[in-house]
């Protein structure tokens, strides 16, 4: 079982920025693919961006040129910095990961808890 916890959320003035940290622990084998998804209130939970472990990244086109996600293999973290923020981004951030526990593990995925984003206008 790995457990994944975020950081850095907040309120923050529209233009303003924040940066979300996520750290992975526990079982870990090796981790695929970790990312961010958002969900706001009455809405779906979606991506916002994703990082392979081989350095590739995606990102909703409502973040691109804003938002920058990035990881650290050596510590199991993973980065999200928030630029130029609009209202439009106030959701609960959740922490994503695809891990292998063991070498035998075909892969499994764990969220966070989720950190709560809040952008005034």
């Amino acid at each position: 079982q790995v457990q994944l916890v975020e950081s850095g959320g907040g309120l923050v003035q529209a233009g303003g920025s924040l940066r979300l940290s996520c750290a992975a622990s526990g079982r870990i084998y090796t981790i695929n693919r970790m990312g961010w998804y958002r969900q706001a209130p009455g809405m779906q939970r979606e991506m916002v961006a994703v990082v392979n472990s081989d350095g590739s990244t995606h990102y909703i086109d409502s973040v691109k040129g804003r938002f920058t996600i990035s990881r650290d293999n050596a510590k199991n973290m993973v980065y999200l910095q928030m630029n130029s923020l609009k209202p439009e981004d106030t959701a609960v951030y959740f922490c994503y990961a695809d891990y292998s526990g063991t070498y035998y593990d075909p892969g499994q995925h764990g969220w966070g808890q989720g950190t709560q984003v809040t952008v005034s206008a």
